[in-house]
């Protein structure tokens, strides 16, 4: 790694810590997040504004199409060896989903923010060379 790539990311978070702990890409505070799946307006801590990075709804596309791959696969698998009734699949699957994926969609938001923020990505921007 050049020794300039060093100086600039020195004392930042990785982009695996702070998508996991929902941390500052800038300054690595716990301060991502303003409510379960909403990004904060900005750092309070280094003033970093939150809002000029735009990670659409990628993320959750991503986890729709995992999580529920995964869950049909599950509840296929449970029909044909248990064969449970279908109050059971109601009460097992629908919670699960629903954790799996809020919770996936706080790590792969920020994660993707981190990645936007290391890389200086920006919708529209010219680069002046």
């Amino acid at each position: 790694m050049p020794q300039d790539d060093d100086q600039t990311t020195k004392g930042q978070p990785s982009t695996a810590s702070a998508a996991l702990f929902g941390c500052c890409p800038r300054c690595g505070a716990r301060t991502l997040f303003a409510g379960v799946a909403r990004f904060a307006p900005r750092c309070p801590s280094c003033g970093l504004d939150f809002s000029q990075f735009n990670v659409g709804d990628g993320p959750a596309a991503f986890l729709t199409l995992v999580i529920g791959t995964l869950i049909a696969i599950l509840a296929i698998w449970l029909q044909l060896s248990v064969s449970p009734p279908f109050w059971v699949h109601a009460l097992l699957w629908v919670p699960i989903s629903t954790a799996l994926t809020l919770g996936g969609l706080r790590v792969t938001k920020a994660w993707l923010l981190g990645t936007e923020y290391r890389r200086q990505a920006g919708e529209g921007r010219l680069r002046e060379d």
